[in-house]
């Protein structure tokens, strides 16, 4: 059956959906990219018709990834860690379900009608590099080591979209007190599942993109508690689109920034290379705090626009409101 992809009343125009090396690079690796995707112009401009929102079942019944064991069964919903607030209001959960960046399954915000056969269970990621106890960590020992809480975090794309989501999950320090940093180790790298037989996206795109999809934090950044490795959001096991079965959220950072699906985390000496950045260095820094004052080479981003109206807008906070947590590890960041 052919998938199609619905453009919905709020999706980003074209030059945003497209990866930004794509779309500006000239017709020729435009059409060398589309011929990748498999489709013409005129299939590409059909692709993108389409109304009304998907069905909130359908969505949850493509993306929804297997409970906890019984042993686990208790986790979700966690407490509500009650020192975080939204300020705004939350975004409804299929609003947030049906808007999501994960290019492994599709260059739009669809990536929830590609990821039923993605399996997230059982899944294990490897914790390795500059650290004294390197170690493998599958879902039981999540569920049995750390314990669980609920925070409600602003979430902010680079392309100015934002969403107020309840995740659920444990602070990366947690995790890091584990494995034991070695006084060498200076960053975190992350990588993601890379599987095209499962992913559409990554097949599609071909050579276009550094597959696998790669991030980093400084060791002072993943050890600030608001650093969150994520297993759940609005008090359920993680969706597929939204990262299951584990992910990272960073959320004074932009969202490209959080890496989903976890597979490694390596500590390293040295600045690891990361995917966007790789892309187009002069759009995705490797640091990409949200900053209201450091506008896009193509884009302001003095305000941000709140799912799924574009006309219910806030002015941008500099680190996305969370400047008490984790400002005093940018004194060089730009304020005004």
């Amino acid at each position: 059956m052919t998938r199609h992809i619905v453009r919905r009343p709020w999706d980003l125009r074209e030059s945003l959906h497209t990866p930004p090396e794509i779309f500006f690079a000239g017709k020729r690796h435009r059409r060398d990219f589309l011929k990748a995707m498999g489709i013409g112009g005129i299939a590409a401009s059909g692709l993108l018709v389409g109304c009304g929102k998907p069905d909130p079942r359908e969505v949850e019944l493509a993306g929804k990834a297997p409970a906890p064991p019984d042993a686990f069964a208790d986790r979700y919903p966690a407490e509500r860690n009650a020192a975080f607030e939204y300020g705004r209001p939350e975004t409804d959960k299929n609003d947030a379900a049906t808007y999501t960046n994960f290019y492994e399954f599709s260059t739009g915000k669809d990536s929830w009608r590609y990821v039923s056969d993605f399996s997230v269970a059982p899944w294990s990621f490897e914790v390795t590099g500059l650290c004294a106890k390197p170690r493998s960590f599958d879902l039981d020992d999540v569920y049995s080591l750390f314990t669980l809480e609920e925070r409600a975090y602003r979430h902010r794309c680079v392309e100015t979209w934002a969403m107020c989501v309840p995740w659920t999950g444990f602070p990366l320090a947690e995790l890091l007190k584990l494995v034991g940093p070695k006084p060498n180790a200076k960053h975190l790298a992350f990588t993601t599942y890379n599987e095209p037989a499962v992913m559409p996206g990554i097949a599609r795109t071909g050579g276009s993109f550094p597959w696998p999809y790669t991030e980093s934090l400084s060791i002072e950044e993943a050890m600030n508690d608001l650093a969150l490795l994520v297993t759940g959001v609005y008090g359920e096991p993680l969706p597929k689109q939204h990262g299951a079965p584990i992910r990272l959220v960073v959320p004074w950072k932009y969202g490209f920034k959080s890496a989903k699906s976890i597979a490694k985390i390596e500590l390293t000496d040295k600045q690891p290379a990361t995917f966007w950045n790789v892309v187009q260095p002069n759009e995705y820094g490797t640091v990409a705090n949200v900053n209201p004052h450091v506008p896009h080479p193509r884009w302001s981003q003095a305000n941000e626009w709140m799912l799924p109206s574009r006309s219910d807008t806030y002015p941008t906070q500099i680190f996305n409101g969370y400047g008490e947590f984790v400002g005093g590890l940018y004194p060089d960041e730009p304020r005004g």
